[in-house]
């Protein structure tokens, strides 16, 4: 659980400084900080399993609420924003990510070491 809390961690930190250049930082770093933050206490194992679930719930929940009207693919040839819809296409990814690697988080934390 170390590794994969540990890989998750610094995934979610460079998704953080990838947001700077985004149209909405501070919604997107704080999401991706809050992720970064429970990988640690999932490191240190200082939070209890059914926490990493309802954080997964809730990254899964956002995942849908952020999904675009219209889904326009999530890559163009290059990483500039051509859409609206496909911002959000990459924002919902984003979250999904963070759901699984919250479920995967609690799914580890309930096994003993």
């Amino acid at each position: 659980m170390k590794f994969v809390s540990l890989l998750f961690g610094l995934l979610f930190l460079l998704f953080s400084y990838f947001q700077f250049n985004d149209p909405d930082p501070e919604i997107w770093i704080s999401i991706y900080s809050a992720a970064a933050l429970a990988c640690y206490m999932a490191h240190k194992r200082l939070w209890p399993y059914w926490i990493f679930y309802g954080l997964a719930v809730a990254f899964l929940i956002g995942t849908f609420l952020v999904w675009p009207p219209e889904f326009e693919g999530i890559f163009f040839g290059d990483l500039g924003m051509r859409s609206l819809n496909i911002e959000l296409a990459r924002e919902s990814l984003g979250l999904g990510i963070c759901a699984v690697a919250m479920g995967l988080l609690g799914w580890l934390s309930s096994r003993p070491e």
